[in-house]
């Protein structure tokens, strides 16, 4: 097969494969985008509630605060193309951003559609062919001379003596056709949301290559509670609450935020942050979830407010009281979980009885039972393991020429824009840096 020594293939026409496509194409590389959906940035259009949280506008070492697994791997990449060069390359493409509370990032108009077509318009003003339905079966390889051999091999493979090192010839499609390539980046994503076409192909061919795939498991992900009062709280959003983590006696992780109530469990941003340290538990059966519905409030101010409260409503129940602390799908909840009649009389209620109210408001528990699948997950955990990739290029440490970027590594993040920036950070590398030996 006749290889194109300029010509690359970038397989997924993801976050990650569109930012590789235009950083390659930028140097000067013929660039051929292999997408195997119907449209590019499918994943793009459901992330954020279909807003698409860009990025985060933190700052460096609070961004890598937020990074789960290997977050000193993503230094090179990072420093290369950090959040404030995405966020300058979408403004100078056309979609104008807004920055948020926790400092996510959104176009303004809310739509991820926005963010796709801009980074759509970049492709076309660079001159990358789009390959739509373009599904990648095999990545081709050949064994290097000798002489290359020895050439590309870094000291580290020498020192420790490492196999014969093969280089990239091209790709075949899985209708048959083979296209010639000198590189190739793989940007197909992880497990999660495989209705967008995240299936694992990239795993598949990273491992037909001789890497290694470390174990994947769904992340920042919506927990199962035990709790059976949970489902009556269906379709509940709360707001401005905070939610801690405790692991029998350690507490591991505690956050401020949204969350949303479901007929499983909880979701929303607290608990898909809390879903990445519940996954982290040693003993995951002693996983406790408590949730403080007043955390601008004392203990002792809350009280002093339902103190107030009753004092001014002293002969009605308390089912008609009590609503004015808690949303009208928690009322219910809340009195039962009490112990106290909500016919009761105000007047009625014990110290003790108003105590536990203010213990539950600031103390409501749930028992965590587990993770939903991949079906869910916003990312996947795990990946092609980073210590077979070289951090300054994202270039493979076993195939010349191929370079990985995205969910397929083993990189995950906490939410808020920071697993799209690790997308846009590293399949920017890999194209400003593949091939580079040519020139």
């Amino acid at each position: 097969m006749n290889r194109d020594k300029d010509q690359v293939v970038v397989v997924g026409g993801g976050a990650a494969g569109m930012m590789a496509a235009i950083a390659a194409s930028e140097r000067g590389r013929r660039v051929i985008l292999c997408e195997k959906n119907e449209k590019l940035g499918k994943k793009l259009y459901i992330t954020g509630k279909g807003r698409c949280n860009v990025t985060n506008a933190c700052e460096r070492d609070k961004f890598f605060e937020n990074v789960v697994s290997n977050p000193k791997f993503l230094y090179s990449a990072y420093h290369e193309f950090d959040n404030a060069a995405m966020m300058a390359l979408l403004e100078n493409s056309g979609c104008s951003l807004k920055t948020e509370r926790g400092e996510r990032v959104f176009p303004v108009s809310d739509h991820a559609s926005d963010v796709t077509a801009a980074l759509e318009r970049l492709l076309r003003k660079q001159g990358v062919k789009v390959r739509l339905g373009a599904a990648v079966k095999e990545i081709l390889t050949e064994g290097l001379s000798e002489e290359k051999e020895v050439k590309s091999r870094t000291a580290e493979e020498k020192s420790r003596g490492a196999a014969d090192r093969r280089r990239i010839t091209g790709v075949i499609l899985e209708d048959g056709e083979r296209i010639p390539a000198s590189g190739v980046v793989l940007a197909t994503g992880g497990l999660s949301y495989p209705g967008t076409g995240s299936t694992g192909d990239g795993y598949r061919m990273a491992e037909s290559l001789g890497h290694t795939v470390k174990a994947c498991s769904p992340a920042l992900v919506p927990i199962e509670i035990k709790d059976s009062w949970c489902a009556a709280l269906q379709g509940l959003s709360l707001k401005n609450v905070e939610l801690t983590m405790h692991c029998g006696k350690k507490r591991v992780w505690q956050g401020f935020g949204e969350l949303l109530f479901t007929h499983f469990g909880i979701s929303g941003p607290l608990a898909l942050t809390a879903g990445s340290y519940y996954e982290r538990c040693k003993d995951k059966e002693y996983a406790v979830l408590t949730l403080d519905l007043k955390p601008a409030l004392t203990a002792q101010q809350l009280d002093r407010r339902i103190l107030r409260e009753f004092e001014a409503n002293r002969n009605k129940s308390l089912k008609n009281v009590i609503g004015s602390l808690y949303p009208a799908k928690l009322t219910p909840v809340m009195i039962s979980l009490s112990g106290i009649e909500p016919e009761k009389k105000i007047h009625e209620i014990t110290k003790q009885e108003r105590e536990t109210l203010v213990r539950l408001t600031k103390g409501l528990t749930m028992q965590a039972s587990g993770l939903r699948g991949f079906s869910e997950a916003v990312i996947t955990r795990g990946g092609v393991n980073v210590k077979e990739v070289d951090p300054s290029t994202m270039e493979s440490k076993r195939v010349k020429g191929l370079y990985f970027a995205g969910e397929i590594l083993d990189l995950d993040a906490l939410t808020g824009g920071f697993n799209l920036q690790i997308a846009w950070s590293t399949g920017h590398l890999a194209g400003s840096h593949i091939l580079a030996d040519i020139e």
